[in-house]
């Protein structure tokens, strides 16, 4: 019997009193129009299949002549035999609705994966691959692998400016992962977040149990007097880059900042989240430098790399370390090992850093694309946001209405997110605004989609 052929599924009931041939027909009949086996799939060989039931070889081919003979299964010379799509009166083959059209895609909070670093990532793989031991493969330290976390605090220590050891860092699943295990260990303390700020992490602490409190952001960032008063005991920040407004917070509300969480004992989670994209400035040290007993510092390489890989990191202090692993056993374990080792691997032959370098450059130019279209084709415009990260905030007059301009836009295939998404309630006197990312778009279709956006928003009686 050959190894290779596909394993198949099929309940055979030695005491029930029809044939064998007449129950396997069935069974086959059934999972085709169930759409349990879809068009194209390969089924077993019939001498794999008989053996696998502990049936002779002839039921099974005279199963598969029937079923071929009434149209469900073909033959394919040097395939075998295959499901065909079919469509029965009784039960009309289901079809998924197609996805909506999008012809220009300015919504922020994604790389583009097109610029992954294949060629450097299989080459990390396969070194990791050949030299990973074998222990590494088991159930592992739920914190992380030894060697990922060395070299993530050789690699955080260089370029963001972070004070840690390896046995600070607890590896996770994302920064989202990372925030419910933080906000599970937290949960009695609430946790403020900035309002506009990102939507998911408000109902990631929420979904943890955990009270949330917002606390408006202006153009220095966070209003840190407000603290006090909304009585948590974290806040989640976005220092370096406010997302989604791009604002830096500035060196008095840092100072602020960190007084607060020293003097109540609270704690500050300091999410990095595009800290490795900036343009026309110096790059803005981690906060958990200055103050390590008191920040946790968050980062992935959703934004550097591809959110598919789903790794990212906490710098944890002393004080909640413990508390964090246990979280990180008790949900899910650990992450993969092999995504693990072969990041490190990644870091260590100095690949990020040449990935970065590029993807820097070419960001920089869609960035300076985007402004630039929108100088010529939305003169009016006031953006803001725009020496670091994926996006840039285009702020509106007053009397336009931006979640409508949003919504007119993406019936004409351009999608674009109003400010007002990112709000934890109603801002009356906030002014108007977009949130555009440009990471997702070549030069050339950022020109072309906003050119077509102003065209739209003239033809509905907006003036740009």
């Amino acid at each position: 019997m050959s190894t290779s052929s596909p394993e198949l599924f099929v309940e055979i009931d030695r005491s029930r009193p029809r044939g064998l041939r007449a129950q396997l027909e069935r069974s086959l009949r059934d999972a085709i129009r169930a759409g349990r086996l879809r068009p194209g799939v390969r089924l077993p060989s019939s001498r794999a299949l008989a053996a696998d039931l502990q049936i002779t070889r002839g039921v099974v081919i005279a199963a598969y002549h029937q079923l071929t003979a009434e149209g469900y299964l073909s033959s394919r010379q040097g395939w075998g035999t295959v499901v065909n799509a079919i469509t029965t009166p009784e039960e009309p083959q289901r079809r998924r609705p197609p996805p909506p059209s999008a012809r220009y895609d300015f919504r922020p909070g994604a790389p583009d994966v097109a610029l992954f670093p294949h060629a450097a990532w299989a080459r990390a793989t396969r070194t990791t691959m050949r030299s990973l031991p074998e222990q590494s493969l088991g159930y592992s330290d739920p914190a992380g692998l030894p060697a990922l976390r060395e070299t993530l605090a050789d690699y955080l220590g260089r370029v963001r400016g972070v004070s840690c050891e390896p046995d600070d860092i607890v590896v996770c699943n994302g920064f989202s992962h990372g925030l419910s295990l933080l906000a599970r260990v937290l949960a009695k303390r609430g946790i403020a977040v900035e309002n506009p700020g990102h939507p998911n992490w408000r109902e990631q602490i929420e979904w943890a149990g955990a009270s949330c409190h917002p606390i408006e952001v202006d153009d220095e960032g966070l209003r840190v007097d407000r603290l006090t008063a909304s009585g948590a005991g974290a806040v989640l920040v976005t220092p370096a880059h406010q997302y989604p407004t791009g604002v830096v917070l500035s060196a008095s509300r840092r100072i602020s900042l960190l007084d607060w969480a020293r003097t109540s004992g609270s704690y500050v989670i300091e999410d990095d989240y595009d800290a490795e994209y900036r343009y026309d400035r110096q790059p803005v040290g981690a906060l958990q430098g200055v103050a390590p007993d008191h920040v946790v510092h968050a980062g992935s390489l959703s934004k550097s790399l591809a959110p598919g890989l789903r790794l990212g990191w906490l710098i944890v202090p002393p004080a909640l370390r413990e508390e964090v692993v246990a979280a990180r056993a008790r949900s899910d374990r650990f992450t993969t090992s092999i995504i693990q080792a072969t990041v490190a691997e990644f870091i260590q032959r100095g690949d990020l850093d040449r990935h970065l370098r590029r993807t820097r450059r070419n960001y920089r130019q869609r960035r300076d694309a985007l402004i630039a279209a929108l100088c010529r084709h939305w003169p009016a415009y006031h953006a803001t946001g725009i020496s670091a990260g994926l996006h840039v905030l285009v702020k509106l007059a007053d009397s336009m209405d931006a979640t409508h301009l949003a919504a007119t836009a993406a019936r004409h295939g351009i999608l674009i997110q109003p400010l007002d998404r990112y709000r934890s309630s109603p801002a009356p006197a906030q002014h108007p605004a977009l949130v555009m990312g440009y990471s997702r778009l070549t030069p050339h279709h950022i020109e072309e989609g906003i050119h077509h956006l102003a065209t739209v928003l003239k033809s509905a009686g907006v003036t740009p």
